[in-house]
């Protein structure tokens, strides 16, 4: 269980801002849950919440969540084999592994730290990537080493890229720091129209069990 926090730098319509981000990651072995808080002056907040149980395969979320103005929820229910949606949205088949975008981001660096030989530079994997409206297979593909400079001081890490497959695709990068247990130590959002988010890590502290 751990609180990171990061420094958001990021572009919309061409407009940039700068804001404040924290990771909080909590779990007790059997279960766990995870809450994403980005806070900007004249934007407001905008928070993402992944919950579910931790299996011998990894994290098997059980309800996303997408909050700014309004809330917009995914649920998974492994019991049907089915992704429900609280939007308008048609349920979605639930794939093995399946992540949702905040899990994602926990779960790479799980099966990275667990073995890391199977992450060699230029390999890829796929995951089905659950988000509050869609259920998508996404393909990263595994970079060599990158050295990032986080609080003054360098930091390695291993990046990984989910490249853009069709017109509207998102293109999500990800640096995972071996010396945090591979939790992400910068994730950067990039849409197709050029808005970006892009957060940097500054610091950690511990954290307790999920509620």
């Amino acid at each position: 269980p751990v609180r990171l926090q990061y420094a958001v730098a990021a572009e919309v319509k061409r407009l940039p801002y700068r804001a404040q981000a924290e990771l909080l990651w909590r779990h007790d072995g059997h279960r766990y849950d995870a809450q994403l808080t980005l806070s900007a002056l004249f934007v407001g907040t905008r928070t993402q919440t992944s919950a579910g149980e931790i299996t011998p395969e990894g994290l098997a979320p059980r309800r996303f969540s997408d909050k700014s103005r309004t809330e917009l929820a995914a649920h998974f229910d492994p019991a049907r084999g089915r992704v429900t949606f609280s939007a308008n949205t048609p349920e979605a088949a639930l794939l093995p592994g399946a992540q949702d975008r905040l899990s994602l981001f926990l779960q790479r660096g799980a099966l990275m730290a667990a073995n890391p030989a199977r992450f060699a530079p230029g390999s890829s994997v796929s995951v089905q990537t659950v988000g509050p409206r869609d259920a998508e297979v996404w393909e990263f593909r595994i970079a060599a080493g990158e050295t990032l400079e986080v609080a003054g001081q360098p930091l390695e890490t291993r990046k990984l890229t989910r490249a853009p497959r069709a017109e509207h695709d998102t293109r999500v990068e990800l640096w995972l720091a071996p010396q945090l247990e591979y939790l992400p130590a910068r994730i950067r959002i990039t849409q197709s129209s050029g808005d970006f988010v892009e957060q940097t890590l500054t610091g950690t502290e511990p954290a307790g069990a999920p509620r």
